[in-house]
């Protein structure tokens, strides 16, 4: 970073955002110096977003004062906070894919001759402002012709022009490849130089160490702390995020690994820019945790298993035969089932009734063409609501007006309908309160010894020591390490977690014990 100004480019002091029930911040102090590139860190709820919000003038804040250079600002909009100088760039390019990359850049302030947009200056001013960006394109096609990595740094070259002095980059890497992210972070650096103070949102860990001058972390619309990226090692970022320190653990006997050959192999499985190739063995009736923070790849690796993102390399194995696996429907087919970790958009069907909800799949499977008798439906509903402990007076009410863990227990009972033999599990405890956490966690172990094999990804790292044979754990989007049995433990994940990518390649297995 270059010398800094004496005093802050941007200043937060005892920032606050209330929503009816909810403070999503609490009394946020961050500062930004000028030429600094500032890393922005949280996990689920920590408030980066409401925090962004506040600053570029999407959200007014409830308290706390905003200033750029020493004077007081508060934006009330996006268009007030460009004109002070702060401009934000988002992980969905907020520009026109249909206009020309010229007119994305000079929306709003086109020159004109004699009352007309000259397009021929406009073209070839946007071209000049590109170059100054190491980027060399026709810009008189539409934006949407070119790739994610150059609509940002249109977006970003945009928001210079208008005179930013503070850049928030909002997950700008997050759909990149790598030489993208290293075009990108050339970008971000020749900023900086500049003066430009960049506030840099990511969930990457690798890329905070690689472009980050400083890191501020929140946690629950708290801060825990700001520090020199230099002075802060892996694992005490963790923690901070995380809340928690690293300790000594003693495991339970549940770590004793399960015997038999695999059922399903997953080999090379993965796909460009969303998640790293990678191999797993599954038996019948374990149960394997996938562990990582925000953003590592979790939910990427569920998807990719259930057939719900289509991969672009591997193959995947049952009983020694290679499948297709395609879509969800091949999945079902081969008796997988399915709780994403948006049981409210991409799991329940809010208008139908329970009884509707848990036989879906099972009629999804028999075809349309063959419907299931009511009566039918009410008796294998009724089962599950009486194995479950599903809390409702009948099947017919419908499922929105349950609670979060019977919901999630009547989606449970969607899939043990059809008998799988692959349950897989996203954040299946989030938003759920403490009773109903208890008994999903029981239902896991049931159901493992069953002979279901279980795949559960979550945040909780307690949570999946806690019933895990083996843990998965993530890093980047990648996996990046595997701990089995009785050397489960939350340390051993942070320690694989906060791993350097460029140590040797028996490190990780090193780090878990």
């Amino acid at each position: 970073m270059n010398a800094v100004a004496s005093h802050a480019l941007l200043e937060i002091r005892g920032l606050s955002k209330t929503f009816p029930g909810v403070k999503a911040l609490d009394g946020v102090d961050f500062t930004l110096q000028a030429g600094e590139i500032h890393g922005l860190l949280g996990e689920n709820g920590a408030g980066k977003s409401t925090l962004i919000k506040a600053v570029t003038g999407a959200q007014p804040a409830s308290g706390g004062t905003i200033r750029l250079n020493g004077l007081p600002v508060a934006p009330r909009s996006t268009a007030a906070a460009q004109q002070a100088g702060i401009a934000a760039v988002y992980q969905e390019v907020n520009l026109l894919p249909n206009l020309t990359v010229a007119e994305n850049l000079f929306l709003g302030r086109q020159p004109t001759r004699c009352g007309w947009v000259n397009g021929r200056r406009m073209n070839r001013e946007a071209a000049a402002l590109l170059r100054t960006f190491d980027i060399d394109i026709d810009v008189s096609r539409p934006l949407g012709e070119f790739s994610v990595a150059v609509q940002h740094l249109t977006a970003i070259a945009r928001a210079v022009d208008l005179s930013a002095r503070v850049l928030v980059l909002d997950e700008p890497t997050a759909s990149l490849d790598v030489h993208e992210v290293a075009k990108l972070f050339a970008v971000m650096r020749r900023l900086s130089s500049r003066g430009i103070g960049i506030v840099f949102v990511t969930h990457f860990l690798d890329q905070v160490y690689a472009i980050c001058d400083s890191i501020t972390v929140l946690r629950n619309g708290r801060l825990v702390g700001e520090r020199r990226i230099g002075d802060l090692p892996r694992l005490e970022l963790i923690s901070m995020m995380l809340g928690r320190e690293l300790q000594s653990e003693t495991c339970d006997s549940r770590g004793q690994g399960i015997s038999g050959a695999p059922f399903i192999r997953f080999r090379s499985l993965g796909k460009n820019r969303y998640l790293q190739p990678f191999d797993l063995d599954i038996r019948s009736g374990e149960a394997i945790g996938i562990a990582g923070l925000l953003g590592s790849g979790r939910t990427e690796t569920t998807r990719l298993v259930f057939g719900a993102e289509r991969r672009d390399c591997g193959v995947v194995e049952i009983d020694g035969r290679a499948i297709r696996l395609a879509s969800p429907r091949d999945a079902i087919a081969h008796g997988f089932g399915y709780c994403p970790e948006e049981r409210k958009t991409e799991g329940i069907v809010g208008d139908l009734s329970i009884r509707e909800n848990i036989i879906l799949a099972l009629q999804a499977r028999r075809g349309w063409l063959r419907p299931l008798r009511l009566a039918e439906q009410s008796r294998i509903a009724q089962r599950f609501v009486d194995l479950l402990d599903i809390r409702t007076p009948d099947t017919d009410r419908p499922i929105g007006l349950l609670s979060g863990g019977n919901q999630q227990k009547a989606l449970l009972a969607r899939w043990l309908a059809i008998r799988p033999r692959m349950l897989i599990l996203d954040e299946p405890t989030r938003g759920i309160d403490v009773g109903a956490h208890a008994e999903i966690m029981r239902l896991i172990r049931e159901l493992c010894a069953d002979g279901l094999a279980v795949l559960v990804a979550s945040s909780e790292l307690e949570e999946v020591t806690a019933y895990a044979d083996r843990v998965v754990v993530l890093r980047d989007r990648a996996h990046v390490g595997m701990i089995e049995g009785e050397a489960i433990t939350v340390s051993a994940i942070m320690r694989i977690i906060a791993a350097d990518q460029h140590a040797p390649a028996d490190a990780v297995a090193v780090a878990a014990s």
